[in-house]
């Protein structure tokens, strides 16, 4: 009780006191992820209740605060990452990602084999999960290096690569559609899948010659008979399954333009409504009818549905924990501290939430966790009391580079603690001793390429 009371008059007597506060409260909850296996919804929320118990916060007030950070997620992105999620789910079971991956190949795959591993990747992730996307693909790459007589070293990269891009820069993933609603950006996702689409393929390019390069040096694993016995035509239509990945860009971008052009009222309310990402994304979803009568799998649907809200369900809760966490670092007066030392952390700009992001991801290896807390911390453009308003990012722009930085910093590293890394030896024909030499390596390169585009977007354009 005495360390209590301690913590509570050191934080309210000194900035410093504040600030070693905040940064112990996060490394407690790293710990608790990484090292006690604390499930991240319980470390989060413990967390944050701590730190609003320190920090000051009346207690009186730390329930509504709760509340308030809390309803917050499922009054706005909660809706967009079930949908996101029923999609890729959809796409996964009724093989249309591999039909994507088929219709890719076709057109690049025998003259390029590990650049069509790569965009194979990278389109599939954008509904689907890097790892259920890995899992389903790679057979696709095992069978394509089969054939050339190759290592599939090269083109398992490649893909991971791909798959991991899109999948921390470009919703409907649940990680960066969660980050753009807790910045304010959830009805500018258009602006935030724009701008995730031209970072994660540049940052793809050094990715895709590390890959060819490491992949010569690396002995693969013995590949299994069944594996590449992967040469059946998926009679999936490769047109349906790309349907409702477009579509709802398509009607995003409609909305937006709605909002900028001379359009008749009606006409322009109509097209804002049916952009509305929401909205969107319940006609993608509608969309993906015609697939699911195609494979015969209606009568699938219920049980597709219910595994997505099993799925999705942990992530809205993490999200929802993080909502909490960043209306704590607003009830706290935590943000006022760091106007006070605005003009030192404003040097750092986007590369601020980009570490924040890193370490988070580093320590526990979950990015979607990674993004979802370090949003949390940032809070909304258009609040005047968080920390991006602090930190001076205070237009759509900017909070988009800060999503994009969010997205580098949970790419920045994959290693033993992330499911992924094991998706990527395990399935991938790579000996798990040669993880760290490739896929750490590859991540690193990749998240040190994509905030180094970040900043230089952030300097010349805010």
């Amino acid at each position: 009780m005495m360390l209590w009371i301690l913590c509570r008059t050191f934080a309210g007597m000194t900035t410093i006191g504040t600030l070693l506060i905040f940064a112990a409260a996060i490394v407690l909850m790293v710990v608790a992820i990484a090292r006690w296996k604390v499930h991240p919804f319980l470390a989060i929320m413990g967390t944050a209740i701590l730190l609003a118990v320190l920090l000051g916060v009346p207690y009186a007030d730390i329930p509504d605060v709760i509340g308030k950070g809390f309803g917050g997620v499922f009054s706005g992105i909660a809706l967009v990452i079930i949908l996101g999620t029923l999609i890729g789910s959809v796409l996964e079971h009724t093989d249309g990602a591999v039909a994507l991956a088929r219709a890719v190949e076709r057109v690049v795959g025998k003259r390029h084999p590990r650049l069509a591993m790569m965009l194979i990747g990278w389109i599939v992730s954008i509904p689907v999960f890097c790892d259920s996307g890995f899992v389903l693909v790679s057979p696709i790459g095992k069978s394509l290096a089969h054939r050339s007589g190759t290592s599939p070293v090269p083109l398992m990269l490649a893909l991971a690569a791909g798959l991991f891009a899109s999948h921390v820069f470009i919703p409907p993933t649940p990680g960066p559609v969660a980050a753009a609603g807790m910045v304010g950006l959830e009805n500018n996702l258009l602006l935030v899948i724009g701008m995730g689409i031209v970072i994660s393929l540049l940052s793809l390019i050094p990715a895709y010659f590390f890959a060819g390069h490491i992949g010569k040096r690396v002995q693969a694993a013995e590949p299994t008979s069944d594996v590449l016995a992967t040469e059946d035509e998926h009679h999936c239509s490769a047109t349906l399954a790309f349907l409702p990945i477009v579509l709802p860009i398509v009607l995003m971008a409609l909305g937006s333009v709605a909002a900028l052009m001379n359009i008749p009222t009606d006409v322009a309310a109509v097209f804002t409504f049916l952009g509305k990402p929401s909205i969107a994304l319940i006609i993608a979803l509608l969309s993906c009818l015609p697939l699911l009568m195609q494979q015969k799998m209606t009568g699938q649907f219920y049980d597709i549905t219910q595994s997505s809200l099993k799925t999705a369900g942990p992530i809205i809760f993490i999200t929802a924990a993080g909502g909490v966490l960043g209306a704590v670092v607003v009830a706290s007066g935590f943000v006022d501290i760091i106007k006070e030392s605005g003009n030192s952390l404003k040097v750092l700009g986007v590369v601020f939430p980009f570490l924040i992001a890193a370490i988070l991801k580093s320590a526990q290896g979950s990015s979607t966790v990674a993004i979802t807390t370090t949003a949390s911390m940032m809070g909304m453009f258009s609040d005047s009391g968080s920390m991006m308003n602090a930190l001076g990012f205070t237009t759509p722009l900017a909070a988009t580079l800060v999503v994009m930085a969010i997205g580098a910093g949970a790419m920045t590293v994959s290693h033993a603690n992330d499911s992924y890394f094991w998706v990527v030896s395990g399935f991938g024909g790579i000996k798990a001793g040669d993880g760290y030499r490739t896929m750490t390596l590859m991540t690193l390169i990749m998240g040190i390429t994509a905030i180094a585009l970040i900043a230089l977007v952030a300097a010349l354009l805010l």
